[in-house]
């Protein structure tokens, strides 16, 4: 579900999320807005207990939380607006090409700010003066095990070839990657496999 349209206060009982329990859990917590540099500079939101681990599982080599809201409802507002202006996507194939070149996460945070000052203005409004803080944290920087990228992204997949063989190389983010390609075990995470060696 997009955050944006979370609807767990809803006044509105019909509209509301269908386990309570579980929408005071995930969505009604404190939740990061943040900047990344995967392939490129991107936008996104996380739970308040998923940092680092929400860029480490994107391949992100930096990161830098510019936002803490109290909910995921809050944190969707805030990332739609600031998605007008840079992306909320992570390039997964240039991600595995290499490293990201490293960016000026604060600097370039700085300059978007003031362009969804409406945005924070009007979560304020509905929300309290305290509903948002800007964030003035350091960026993380974060190294990969891998010995070598590939040169040609090979996408493997457990559906199309059940055995897999090869060299592993690296780990980046959801991936594998081996001499004969990269699979993203997250996408294979309900799977029973068995590795030789």
């Amino acid at each position: 579900m997009k955050p944006e349209t979370c609807h767990h206060s809803s006044v509105v009982a019909s509209e509301r999320c269908r386990d309570e329990s579980w929408g005071e859990a995930n969505c009604m917590v404190d939740h990061y807005v943040y900047l990344s540099n995967t392939s490129a500079v991107k936008v996104g939101i996380t739970r308040h207990s998923q940092l680092p681990t929400r860029w480490i599982d994107q391949g992100a080599n930096q990161g830098l939380p510019i936002f803490k809201v109290s909910t995921r409802y809050q944190s969707g507002l805030i990332e739609t607006a600031m998605a007008q202006l840079i992306s909320d996507k992570t390039n997964w194939r240039t991600m595995l090409k290499g490293d990201a070149e490293p960016l000026q996460l604060a600097d370039i945070a700085q300059q978007l700010i003031p362009q969804i000052d409406q945005a924070l203005d009007n979560v304020r409004l509905q929300f309290g003066e305290q509903s948002v803080q800007q964030l003035n944290h350091e960026v993380t920087e974060i190294q990969y095990p891998v010995l070598q990228y590939p040169g040609k992204i090979s996408s493997l997949n457990f559906d199309k070839t059940p055995e897999l063989g090869g060299t592993l190389l690296g780990i980046k983010g959801q991936y594998l990657i081996f001499d004969s390609g990269v699979i993203n075990m997250r996408k294979f995470s309900s799977y029973l496999i068995e590795a030789e060696y």
